[in-house]
């Protein structure tokens, strides 16, 4: 088991809480809280180790176009890059930033 912990500059605020995704094979599990700060925030636990990299250039690339301020719970179970980006996607929805595609 290991924890990353990221932390990107934002400028969107945060509208409200989200919990998308489920910790099970090959998936995962995002809550996504407002910050005060204008900051982001990620907390990763992962069964995967060693992907450190990865996970760096995807949230890069995902508060890139998305830069919200909230501190962000990822518990992991193998997601592959994309399904982190869709359920990001997902919890930037349900907290009523982002709009549905």
């Amino acid at each position: 088991m290991e924890t990353l912990q990221f932390e990107y500059d934002a400028k969107e605020e945060c509208h409200k809480r989200a919990h998308v995704g489920v910790v099970a094979s090959g998936d995962l599990e995002v809550l996504l809280e407002p910050s005060s700060d204008q900051k982001a925030s990620v907390t990763i636990r992962t069964g995967s180790e060693g992907f450190g990299d990865t996970w760096d250039k995807v949230l890069e690339r995902f508060f890139a176009s998305h830069p919200v301020a909230a501190n962000i719970e990822i518990n992991d179970f193998g997601a592959t890059p994309g399904v982190v980006s869709i359920r990001l996607a997902q919890a930037l929805e349900v907290s009523g930033n982002h709009e549905p595609a």
